[in-house]
């Protein structure tokens, strides 16, 4: 179903999501798709009990078959010079959530999901933070209702110890990508319980 498509992959820093969301890659390669993956800073400078910023870069660069995107400047073409058939952003942590809500582009996930976005193609975000029904919940609300974003299904996966976390169940990545590019809807259901 997406032979030919360019997906850009954006990976923001909830280090504690890479194992679930890096393997993903080979979805959409199996799929036909060509695979961009785009980082934040953080994502290429933390290191972390999950592992450093070289060691994901090795794996990402390994599974895409294409160096990773790492500045502003490398994103911004995404525009119409070389554009991307659909973004994801996934894992997508509450600070980026909260920028890309608010029309902030700091970094070259959120460069390339404005430059997909002015191409009036799909933006895919898998939502991983701690802060989803606390302050950062108007962000996500915000989100839902633009045009040309979708959710990968969310739900919480740490209810009683921690109540505010929501974060998408990142198996349904392709298929979320599939319903937003080929027939334009949002996956459904979007709530969905999590299950660990």
């Amino acid at each position: 179903m997406l032979e030919g498509k360019r997906i850009g992959l954006g990976i923001t820093a909830s280090h504690c999501t890479y194992e679930e969301v890096v393997p993903r890659i080979m979805d959409f390669r199996n799929a036909g798709a060509t695979v961009v993956p785009i980082i934040t800073h953080s994502v290429l400078t933390a290191a972390t009990r999950f592992g450093t910023g070289e060691e994901w870069i090795e794996k990402i660069e390994s599974l895409a078959g294409e160096k990773v995107v790492s500045s502003i400047v490398e994103a911004e073409p995404f525009g119409p010079k070389n554009p991307l058939d659909c973004m994801v952003i996934a894992p997508m942590t509450g600070n980026s959530i909260s920028k890309f809500a608010n029309a902030s582009t700091d970094s070259p996930v959120l460069m390339a999901a404005k430059a997909t976005l002015r191409n009036g193609s799909p933006v895919v975000l898998g939502i991983s933070t701690n802060d989803a029904l606390g302050l950062n919940g108007v962000n996500i609300m915000k989100l839902l209702n633009s045009k040309n974003i979708y959710f990968i299904p969310f739900g919480q996966d740490d209810p009683f110890n921690k109540p505010n976390s929501l974060i998408a169940d990142f198996t349904k990545m392709l298929e979320t990508v599939e319903h937003a590019l080929i027939h334009k809807k949002q996956l459904q259901p979007l709530f969905i319980q999590y299950l660990k």
